[in-house]
């Protein structure tokens, strides 16, 4: 970095708005989403698929298209060729952002999904192979992959560590087993211990364990062990979040049939354990929903945060570029289909405002450590006296951030700025 700010030292206006131009059109952190479940949970809203053989090397050939097709619209600001036209979008009457000269330069890539590691060593190894072969991993700082208990064999966490997976992320959810079969879950708590083993033994120094609060049934003395069950593993993040009930789930549908019923008091009860537990055996309470010990936060998820620019590959991602957003199309099929035939996977746009981004940083930032720069609430100031007065808001080094007492009501707070 010093060798080039010398080298730019005498460059003129028309160089140096050159060289800030290449530096902001950069995209620097990449989601890929696998779709695919061994099993389908009753509570998950996130778009999904039962595992189909048959179709995942299909799959696979699609996911490593589009980010090819991408490298090649999105290449380096000093790079030959065009800017194409917009394009025709998958469903009728959106149109494909237009595709700009970006350069893919990832700092950070995240699969998530459905469970990637359901997918078999083999088809793993062509994947993140090809995804090296198609990018420049030279900045690269962090690559997580979502991987579920049961679904990581010593040869596949062999094969990941290998390929250059920096880290994991492990949907424990409990380790209760009466909770986990409640959710769906394929595995038991035997086997979620045996699959965090497998990844430390396969040379992983960074795992986070994925857990689930406010859970129909679960006890205060539930929660409480499977926090301390957790800490004696010694992970590097815990990620605990409280169940969410959402339309198009099978727990939404028995919600509104009255078999289940929501208790914030208990939620709160909950959240506060959690603070406690984590807090005391040395995790940093990052983000309301993120602990993680000292130099362990995770990268990705901090430049979602802090509205970084990102690039989403696979059925139903979400993208984020400047001032546009866009998804792709929700299912894998239609989605391999048109990847394979070169058409768009763009399903919708929206175009953002400045004050729809303003917003946005303000709610994900008030959720965080750091907290929300004072001066995108400047035209809140009733706002923010009334909280500061409840406690539940108070300000550091030119930023609002949100007191212990205000963290249990992060999203109410939120609410008031947007």
């Amino acid at each position: 970095m010093a060798a080039a700010a010398n080298h730019n030292s005498g460059a003129t206006v028309s160089q140096r708005e050159q060289n800030e131009t290449a530096l902001s059109d950069t995209i620097r952190h990449i989601y890929v989403h696998v779709p695919f479940c061994a099993r389908i949970c009753p509570y998950c809203a996130f778009y999904k698929e039962l595992l189909d053989r048959s179709q995942t090397p299909r799959f696979c050939e699609a996911l490593l298209g589009e980010l090819r097709q991408e490298a090649l619209a999105t290449a380096s600001p000093s790079a030959g060729g065009q800017d194409r036209p917009e394009e025709k979008a998958a469903d009728e009457g959106a149109a494909r952002p237009r595709r700009v000269r970006r350069h893919l330069l990832p700092s950070t890539i995240y699969f998530g999904g459905g469970t990637p590691t359901a997918l078999t060593t083999a088809q793993l190894e062509f994947l993140l192979g090809g995804l090296r072969d198609a990018l420049d991993l030279s900045k690269l700082i962090e690559w997580t992959m979502e991987a579920n208990p049961g679904s990581v064999s010593e040869s596949k966490a062999a094969l990941l560590r290998r390929l250059g997976i920096t880290r994991i992320s492990l949907g424990i959810q409990s380790w209760d087993d009466d909770l986990l079969k409640l959710l769906g879950r394929e595995h038991n708590a035997k086997q979620g211990e045996e699959s965090f083993q497998i990844l430390r033994n396969a040379g992983f120094s960074n795992i986070n364990v994925d857990l689930m609060f406010g859970l129909p049934g679960q006890t205060i003395h539930q929660w409480r062990n499977t926090l301390e069950r957790s800490v004696s593993l010694k992970p590097e993040h815990i990620s605990t979040y409280c169940l969410t009930y959402e339309e198009d789930t099978e727990f939404f549908l028995r919600l509104a049939r009255g078999e289940f019923r929501q208790d914030p008091d208990t939620d709160s009860e909950f959240f506060e354990l959690t603070m406690s537990i984590l807090e005391t055996a040395g995790y940093e309470h990052y983000e309301i929903s993120n602990y993680a010990r000292p130099g362990f936060r995770s990268a990705h998820n901090r430049a979602y945060w802090s509205g970084s620019d990102y690039l989403g590959i696979g059925p139903s991602a979400f993208s984020t570029i400047g001032m546009t957003r866009w998804q792709n199309i929700s299912d894998f099929r239609r989605y391999a289909d048109a990847v394979l035939s070169e058409k768009s996977t763009v399903c919708s746009v929206e175009h953002l405002t400045s004050e729809m981004k303003r917003a946005e940083r303000i709610a994900l930032g008030l959720r965080t450590a750091d907290g929300a720069p004072a001066q995108l609430l400047e035209s809140f100031p009733d706002e923010t006296r009334e909280f500061i007065r409840l406690g539940l808001l108070r300000r550091s080094r030119g930023n609002f951030l949100l007191t212990r007492a205000g963290k249990a009501l992060a999203d109410s707070v939120a609410e008031a700025f947007v």
